[in-house]
This record gives C-alpha cells, sequence and structure tokens, in this order.
C-alpha cells in the first residue's frame, strides 16, 4: 500500500494528470444506478465532489486510463450481453488502492469484453478513498478499518443482481465476482464475508444471498501479511470455509504494487480447506494491465478464464 500510494503522489508531481472533470459518466447506451435506494449506510464525510482524472503517466499499453475519486454515492451500471446470453453475470470490482477507482482500465474495458462473451457485466464504482483494508506503518501490519463500506457496497450489488436475475435473464447460481489490485482483495473479502451483511436490511434485494458463486482475482492486493510473508490476512484466512466460491488467481512475480504473495498466501489458505482454486503466476509483467495486451503472457489471462469457466460449469463451449 505504501509503495502504491507514493506511485499516486509521483502521477501529480511528475504531471501525470492530463484532464480533470466532475462526476464519471458511462459510455452512451449505459446508465448508472445508485445501489442504495436512499441514505448510505456508515457514509463518511467526502473531502471534495466525485472527480474522474485523465492519467497519462504511466500510460498502460501506450494509451492513458481513467480514474474515479472520491466516490461517496456508489453506483453501478450494467452492460448486457452481446449475441447470445450464457446466463452468467459478473460483477467487476475495478483497482485503486482503496483511494480511487481504475475506472476503465479494469472496469468499462473489462465489462465490454465480458458482454462480447455473452456474460451479463455488472460495473461497481465502489466507494472510495477508505472502505479496505491499509498499512499501518509504525506497527507494520495490516489494519481492517471497524467498517468496510467497499464491501458493504460490494455485497449490496451481488444481492441486487441476484434479485433482478429473472427480469436481466441470468441464472442465479451463476453469479461471480472478477476484481483486480484493491478489487481483487474485495473478490476475496466477499468471497469469505457472503454469511451476514454489514448493514442494516435495506430491501427485499438484501435478503438475496451476497455469496459469488465464483471468484477471479487479479494481481490481487493485502492479502499476505508482509513482504516474504505467506501469511494471510487474518480477516481473510479466518472466514474461509468450504463454501468459499472456485476461485481463479493471477499475478506476475515482478509486481511491486501488490507482490506475488498476495496471490500465493490466499492460494495455499484455500486449498488447505479443499476450495477448488486454479493460479497462474508469471515472471514479468508488473501491475495494473487490466485487459490491455503487452508483450507478457500474463496478459493473454481471458483466454484462461474462459477457459476456466468451462471448466468449473458456469459456460459451456
Amino acid at each position: 500500500m505504501k509503495t502504491l500510494l507514493r506511485a499516486f503522489s509521483f502521477l501529480f508531481v511528475a504531471g501525470g494528470l492530463s484532464a480533470q472533470t466532475l462526476g464519471w459518466q458511462p459510455s452512451p447506451g449505459h446508465t448508472q444506478v445508485p445501489i442504495w435506494p436512499g441514505a448510505v449506510p456508515d457514509a463518511q464525510p467526502a473531502a471534495g465532489p466525485e472527480s474522474v482524472i485523465t492519467n497519462n503517466n504511466p500510460l498502460v499499453a501506450g494509451r492513458p486510463w481513467i480514474s474515479v475519486e472520491r466516490v461517496s454515492e456508489p453506483t453501478m451500471t450494467v452492460y448486457t450481453p452481446k449475441g447470445k446470453n450464457t446466463g452468467v453475470a459478473v460483477v467487476v470490482f475495478p483497482g485503486g488502492g482503496y483511494v480511487e477507482v481504475a475506472i476503465d482500465l479494469e472496469g468499462t474495458e473489462v465489462c465490454d469484453w465480458l458482454a462480447s462473451r455473452g456474460i451479463t457485466a455488472v460495473l461497481l464504482k465502489y466507494r472510495v478513498p477508505g472502505g479496505g483494508p491499509y498499512y499501518d506503518e509504525q506497527k507494520h501490519r495490516r489494519v481492517i478499518p471497524k467498517v468496510m463500506t467497499a464491501l458493504q457496497d460490494a455485497q449490496r450489488t451481488v444481492g441486487l443482481v441476484r434479485s433482478h436475475a429473472s427480469a436481466w435473464h441470468i441464472n442465479p447460481q451463476k453469479i461471480g465476482v472478477l476484481g483486480f489490485s484493491a478489487g481483487g482483495h474485495m473478490v476475496a473479502a466477499i468471497s469469505t464475508h457472503f454469511q451476514q451483511r454489514l448493514y442494516p436490511q435495506v430491501d427485499s434485494a438484501d435478503q438475496e444471498s451476497c455469496r459469488p458463486d465464483f471468484a477471479v482475482a487479479l494481481y490481487p492486493g493485502h492479502l499476505s501479511l508482509a513482504t516474504n510473508s505467506f501469511g494471510l490476512n487474518p480477516d481473510i484466512d479466518s472466514h474461509i470455509t468450504t463454501r468459499t466460491p472456485p476461485t481463479f488467481l493471477l499475478q506476475n512475480e515482478d509486481d511491486h504494487v501488490d507482490r506475488v504473495e498476495d496471490s500465493l498466501a490466499y492460494y495455499a489458505a484455500l486449498k488447505r480447506v479443499g476450495v477448488p482454486v486454479e493460479m497462474h503466476l508469471y515472471a514479468e509483467g508488473g501491475h495494473a494491465f487490466g485487459l490491455r495486451r503487452t508483450k507478457f503472457p500474463a496478459t493473454n489471462w481471458p483466454q484462461l478464464v474462459e477457459t476456466w469457466l468451462n471448466t468449473i460449469g458456469m459456460v459451456s463451449d
């Protein structure tokens, strides 16, 4: 986390921010809707209005990427399948260190890909900053806030998707989650925290299960206790059971933001209780590449995920 925040600071100092607008809006043909019908639970004061920033430094696969900051009103945006509808749905959690949301690189671009494969994609713009685990530099340990607002948003969204299964032509037993970096941590969090909501029930959608039927975590963070440690974050480890959903993990060994120990620690913990898990590790490829192809083999992950979904019976050839 310390490294990630330093990287964000560098972007501001180095002039990597080329444009800023207020409030993110999806592309034409898509509508974002609030996930909470009234007051947002455990609302935290915002430092200012939601803002959208175009980042040019670093470029990813030669292109800028867009981040959303100061999200206080979480929303979801539905991307309907193009062509054949497989009945599968995926809620997408972009990364951003629980500081911002990488809305296109790890969000809209991924949803477009899923929709092209006949999968209903639901983009969650969750609350940031905060809302997830952070690193206590003085005590050198992971610290879990009393209220994980981003996880509240994730639980609410999965329940909403399941409540709309019939209307959206979704199989309610084929609803998964997919996330990157901090969003990858949220994949693990909702995969292990689904038996009880972290907020008072709002409506009938909260009576639906928020357990994902499968989970995909790409270069996840906040899972291992420390660098070179294979101990798992206890807030995740203590909640892993045989009901934790089948999981797909992918990470690069030269990822210096969220290190390979994060995936390894979670993999080992899942294997220990018999949860089906598939993991792919690569020597090079770094961090935060999203769906964009580069020379590194890790960016072929969409084909690997499609094969895995077939293997676990979510989709068929």
